[in-house]
């Protein structure tokens, strides 16, 4: 095949990876603050791209007009989940918080289904079927926006972080519990906002993902062993590994689609997962512990 198609087909990974890499950010981000293992990430990203579908429908909007309200949902979601239910289970041994996110995942994905039922929903846009043309190589509109748009939140997300005062207060209470409670820091308060922001990473990444695949309310669990993939590859509880994780998935993937069928994607994404296990087990910007 010319070389051009491997370009076209590596660039369009590229960009579905960034849409990946900003899902995976928000459970890196709450993995990372709160210490709290989200498995119903999935789920509520298929909740995002469910709202995104029916606001779309309803409205006659594109769906990157709707990013930014669906994350906010997301985050006021994310915040009283974790203010009202979470909290209550943080000093409980780890199993009982799996076990509560767990059923959350599961309650999410029933309420979907009976909702709007087993089938798969869609979202038209008016460049559904445009692309950009540079030369030999030709770039999906959608993925490219989709793209753009996971840069430009995960960026604002990386600002937040690293300039506002709220966000160093989230990053010194990550860094030392103990000692953001001795300065007077509402921890609890903090972790609630980490566990909304992660949240709206979540509904972001999910309207732009209606862009991408079609909705139903059985992607939850996929996405979510997805994130873990993505988070174990990039360094748990790093923001950049997130997204380069994101990225190197997306691209394996589309690699591997072409290079041998669609269905042995997943199997080269957990092939990468286990090399970096093997040689670098704190993952690609991971931290090595002492």
């Amino acid at each position: 095949m010319p070389l051009e198609v491997y370009l076209n087909v590596a660039i369009g990974g590229v960009l579905t990876g960034l849409v990946y890499g900003l899902m995976a950010l928000g459970l890196s981000v709450i993995f990372g603050v709160v210490r709290v293992v989200n498995f119903a990430h999935g789920e509520m990203m298929t909740v995002a791209m469910f709202l995104a579908v029916v606001l779309c429908t309803a409205l006659h909007v594109d769906p990157l007009v709707l990013l930014v309200p669906i994350a906010a949902v997301l985050f006021v979601f994310g915040y009283a989940l974790q203010r009202g239910l979470i909290n209550v289970f943080i000093t409980r041994p780890e199993h009982s918080q799996f076990l509560l996110l767990v059923a959350l995942a599961i309650i999410i994905t029933n309420t979907l289904l009976i909702i709007f039922g087993p089938d798969a929903r869609t979202v038209e846009t008016a460049y559904g079927f445009d692309s950009f043309q540079f030369g030999g190589i030709i770039v999906d509109a959608a993925k490219a926006y989709a793209g753009a748009a996971a840069i430009l939140f995960a960026a604002a997300l990386f600002v937040f972080f690293r300039f506002t005062l709220i966000g160093k207060a989230i990053r010194a209470g990550a860094d030392n519990h103990t000692g953001a409670l001795v300065v007077g820091l509402d921890v609890k308060r903090l972790y609630a906002l980490t566990f909304g922001l992660g949240a709206a990473c979540v509904g972001a990444a999910g309207t732009m993902m209606t862009l991408l695949v079609d909705a139903t309310p059985l992607l939850g669990p996929s996405y979510t062993l997805l994130a873990f993939v993505i988070v174990i590859t990039g360094g748990l509880g790093s923001m950049p590994g997130a997204l380069i994780g994101g990225v190197l998935i997306g691209l394996t993937e589309a690699l591997a689609g072409l290079l041998f069928t669609p269905s042995a994607k997943s199997m080269f994404a957990f092939a990468i997962l286990v090399l970096v296990l093997l040689f670098r087990p704190q993952g690609i910007l991971g931290k090595r512990l002492a």
